[in-house]
């Protein structure tokens, strides 16, 4: 079986960790002079930012394939916060400040993409789930009972496994360039097979990227696992069916990585989501776009304002901490 087609998929998710990367290049200020704070729930240590007034409504930001929360950058943050809310940022485990796990616990690639191409199940350190329960911990630590969550690209794909698995704690979901994987979209990035040909023969020699990469909290090490908790979770069409939270779906008109179709699938998926498409967007968020982008999620959470009174039963009943 020839396993090129689902080795490119990989290749271009890496792409894709990279690009986001060009998402804040304006400043990160704001975000750098903030401490990390951690959480630590049975041996897994997950770091986290807390940003804005204290009594208003969370968002929390996820972000995808190895990256870390700097990666959102300042004027993102400051969009959300002017808006009227409060951030929280999230390390995604292996990314960042976050339980970083060691080479010698990757997956055998080769392997594990074959039996993929196969139609088997993949072996996975951890799981999609596992990092939405990450979040879940956090906010338990932080006394949150429900908060709007935002996710870009895999970090959209958590957001949307938390608002399956946790719906009780989501007050609203908006999901950003990403995907339900399901079987029947479009391959990642048919056009940048290029680009990607040259991040994987040249990105390990270009020190000046890796050095940028990994001050941003880059974890290169981290994209096989990352990557196999993607496939081991397969089409997520039928949980995503599920979510009942109210649904912002972003995507980029021009995103060959996840292509237009990936949003447009997500919103099919979730009863009276509204799906946003956005002229000039790819894999990324422009200074251009950044703007109506922020007033689309502004616009949604002020739709959906927390109840306070729901958020004080939840902490009543034990899920905050």
């Amino acid at each position: 079986m020839n396993v090129r087609p689902i080795l490119r998929r990989i290749l271009l998710l890496l792409l894709a960790s990279c690009c986001s990367g060009l998402m804040a290049e304006s400043s990160r200020r704001l975000i750098d002079a903030q401490p990390m704070a951690t959480v630590t729930t049975e041996g897994v240590k997950i770091a986290y930012q807390l940003l804005g007034p204290e009594d208003a409504d969370t968002a929390v930001l996820v972000m995808g394939l190895g990256a870390s929360h700097r990666v959102w950058g300042d004027d993102f943050v400051l969009g959300i916060i002017d808006a009227g809310y409060r951030v929280l940022l999230i390390d995604n485990r292996d990314t960042g400040d976050s339980i970083r796990y060691s080479e010698a616990e990757n997956p055998v690639l080769w392997w594990q993409l074959l039996k993929y191409e196969l139609g088997f199940g993949v072996t996975a350190l951890y799981e999609l789930s596992d990092m939405g329960s990450d979040v879940i911990d956090v906010m338990d630590a932080l006394s949150i009972g429900k908060a709007h969550l935002i996710g870009a690209s895999m970090g959209g794909m958590i957001a949307q496994v938390i608002a399956v698995e946790h719906p009780e704690r989501v007050q609203t979901l908006v999901s950003i360039m990403s995907s339900t994987w399901a079987d029947h979209l479009p391959e990642p990035g048919r056009q940048s097979t290029a680009a990607i040909r040259d991040i994987a023969d040249d990105g390990a020699k270009d020190t000046e990227r890796a050095a940028k990469m990994k001050n941003m909290g880059f974890h290169a090490e981290a994209i096989p696992r990352q990557v196999m908790a993607i496939l081991a979770a397969g089409d997520r069409s039928e949980a995503v069916r599920m979510i009942k939270a109210p649904t912002l779906v972003i995507h980029g008109q021009d995103d060959t990585l996840l292509s237009v179709e990936h949003g447009e699938h997500t919103a099919e998926m979730i009863a009276n989501s509204k799906l946003v498409v956005f002229e000039g967007m790819g894999h990324n968020m422009p200074d251009t776009v950044r703007p109506a982008i922020l007033k689309e999620i502004g616009a949604h959470l002020d739709a959906h304002p927390a109840e306070a009174s729901a958020n004080d039963a939840k902490l009543e009943s034990g899920l905050g901490v």
